[in-house]
């Protein structure tokens, strides 16, 4: 019998994926919606095939959907070398320089696509991006500062670097800028916050005052000096907001920014005003926008607009959903309970020290502006907590703990302790403050130490008695014990420990 079988040499038919197979599949990923899909098929196209201009123009297009705009501007601009002719790289291009602050670019882009493509598809989002450049701050600069339009890219970087919560990188980028442009106000409005940010309140201010100086009726510094005049309690943020009533931008993007600086200093009206005009011209946000459209609309009497924008906000993030502004809203709340001031609770989750912050993160959970603080896509940055950060949000958010885990054990008695001195007044006021920052203060040290919270009464009365002993001569630990419920002795026992926790005892 004839054997049939033939060699494998035979059988195998080479199969070698090209740029053009990676494509096809990356528009049947992108018919079907699968993004992250189709961004990987393109990648290797383009890898497979660098000098297709149609592969890198779409390649560019995926990675501005994901706001990868340097990435985009990379694949564009090979695409365009490849390809001058091609006009739709003319738009893409325009919309990936708009995005990434440099105006002049985007015109010029924008302006040869209209003249090269006079039916084009992207007509009307063209003209708006000439429209919109033409009404930007560059034209303020005389004309070798503007056609050096790198120093938008550059400031970009470095918002980004602050977006990101690398502070005190991106205030290296914009201190240097700031040196070879002295007079490039927007790196001075980035830098001031980018100081706030960092707690340094008083150089944020006077950066600012230096830009409304050198240049009267800036508005991102009028913006941001309303804004550190907020958390600042400054008196002189009512002149200020009288002021940012009076104008009236046209540009997306001020109306944006005295939308959202009026929603977050709590001028709902103002806000509903601006950042509601945006969206009816079509204005596309991202969650810092809806977020705020949906609380000025809440806080307005629009329940129908501010669902609407949450919804839409939890699209873009769905781990926003649960946090809406109207969620568990207290009927009877007390307006001399700390807790519930936005400003002093978000001055402490942003505090430079650990204890603060806990302290920030346990009153979050008492407060009223619980759901509209975690919903916020800048306010609570999880991924840089500390462990014992982590633990107090975790608490906070009703977590549940392990108690024979030695060190959730400790914690929860830690909190055990928390909740008693709370329960003194059901609050934080202005006459009780003192003593929990006190106690934070000493529980972070302590629980760094390991230590256990064994007697969470025993410890409360202690902490108790040295706060009040701090604050007057006339406090005696017999009056802390018989709050608490404890003997003197074992009041004496538990604060000799704690008093080893202050800061430089022994040393």
């Amino acid at each position: 019998m004839e054997n049939k079988k033939k060699t494998p040499k035979e059988n195998v038919v080479s199969f070698i994926p090209t740029g053009d197979y990676y494509f096809k599949k990356a528009l049947t990923a992108l018919n079907r919606s699968q993004f992250d899909k189709a961004q990987k098929y393109l990648r290797r196209a383009a890898e497979l095939s660098p000098e297709d201009p149609m592969i890198l123009m779409q390649y560019g297009v995926i990675l501005l959907e994901i706001e990868d705009f340097d990435g985009a501007l990379d694949a564009l601009l090979t695409a365009h070398a490849f390809d001058p002719a091609e006009t739709d790289i003319y738009y893409f291009l325009a919309e990936t320089y708009a995005h990434l602050g440099r105006f002049i670019e985007a015109r010029n882009y924008a302006t040869q696509y209209v003249e090269q493509d006079e039916q084009g598809d992207y007509i009307e989002e063209s003209l708006e991006i000439i429209e919109f450049a033409e009404q930007e701050d560059w034209q303020l600069f005389d004309g070798n500062e503007a056609a050096d339009s790198e120093l938008y890219h550059r400031q970009e970087q470095a918002r980004r670097r602050m977006e990101q919560g690398h502070f005190e990188e991106a205030v290296e980028m914009l201190e240097k800028l700031i040196d070879e442009e002295p007079d490039f106000y927007a790196a001075y409005n980035n830098l001031s916050l980018a100081y706030f940010y960092m707690g340094e309140a008083e150089e944020a201010e006077a950066l600012l005052h230096e830009v409304l100086r050198r240049n009267p009726g800036n508005l991102h510094a009028l913006c941001n000096l309303a804004v550190v005049y907020y958390y600042e309690k400054n008196e002189d943020l009512a002149a200020v907001l009288k002021l940012l009533k009076k104008i009236k931008p046209y540009v997306f993007e001020h109306r944006y920014k005295l939308g959202a600086t009026f929603a977050l200093v709590g001028e709902h009206q103002e806000a509903f005003h601006w950042l509601r005009s945006l969206q009816r011209r079509g204005f596309e946000g991202d969650p810092g926008f809806y977020f705020w459209l949906a609380n000025a609309a809440y806080h307005t009497g629009q329940p129908q607009t501010a669902r609407q924008a949450w919804k839409q906000l939890v699209q873009m993030d769905s781990s926003k959903e649960g946090y809406e502004p109207w969620a568990e809203q207290s009927e009877t709340l007390n307006m001399n309970a700390l807790e519930h001031v936005r400003s002093f609770l978000v001055e402490k989750l942003d505090h430079q020290l650990r204890s603060e912050r806990l302290f920030g993160l346990f009153l979050l959970g008492k407060s009223s502006h619980k759901q509209e603080i975690i919903a916020h896509p800048k306010w609570l940055q999880t991924d840089e907590l500390s462990v014992t950060e982590t633990y107090v949000l975790g608490y906070t958010l009703g977590h549940q703990f392990n108690p024979s885990n030695p060190s959730e054990k400790a914690f929860l008695s830690f909190m055990e302790v928390t909740e008693l001195l709370y329960g003194l007044e059901d609050m934080v006021s202005e006459d009780n403050r003192d003593l929990f920052q006190l106690w934070f203060m000493l529980g972070d040290k302590a629980l760094s130490q390991g230590y256990a919270f064994r007697n969470p009464r025993a410890i409360a009365a202690a902490a108790y008695y040295l706060s009040e002993s701090a604050r007057s001569s006339t406090g005696t630990k017999k009056e802390a014990a018989s709050v608490f419920g404890v003997s003197v002795a074992t009041l004496t026992k538990y604060a000799d420990q704690l008093i080893q926790f202050l800061p430089y005892y022994g040393e």
